[in-house]
């Protein structure tokens, strides 16, 4: 009640209060949020990884699509063993193994392409264990002519 005009004054507006407390529940819901962001932000890399590697074994098998019946016996004698730079700034961004055994007049292909971190690892062992090293693509064809 204001004194001077006999007349009730109500407060109107927010407290400090309960605008503490408005700014920490945002604050909560924010965090919140910042995770999200940064789960997407890894699920996003690691889509990226795997479609560049399923791009990689699909530009493979159109490569050995295109190649005589010659040229595909030569290539089924031993695995094909490439290191590949995509962006070229000198770092090996994947592997990419293809093994291709004739049948006939059918050849298959099958493709693994694995991170460029295995790019140490033996050609015989990387075929031989392939579940060990962090497959990223894994394609299989038959080719025939």
């Amino acid at each position: 009640m204001d004194k001077s005009s006999g007349k009730t004054v109500k407060n109107k507006g927010f407290s400090l209060l309960e605008v503490l407390l408005g700014i920490a529940l945002v604050g909560i819901a924010m965090l919140g949020l910042a995770q999200l962001f940064t789960f997407s932000i890894m699920n996003n890399a690691r889509s990226d990884r795997i479609t560049n590697a399923t791009f990689l074994a699909q530009q493979q098998i159109d490569f050995l699509r295109n190649q005589t019946a010659a040229d595909l016996q030569l290539l089924a004698l031993n695995p094909i063993d490439e290191q590949i730079d995509v962006n070229n700034d000198g770092i090996i961004d994947f592997r990419r193994v293809t093994e291709i055994q004739q049948t006939g007049f059918y050849w298959n292909v099958r493709i693994r392409v694995y991170p460029g971190a295995q790019a140490d690892v033996s050609t015989n062992d990387i075929i031989q264990n392939s579940s060990l090293y962090k497959i990223r693509a894994d394609l299989s064809t038959v080719i025939s002519r």
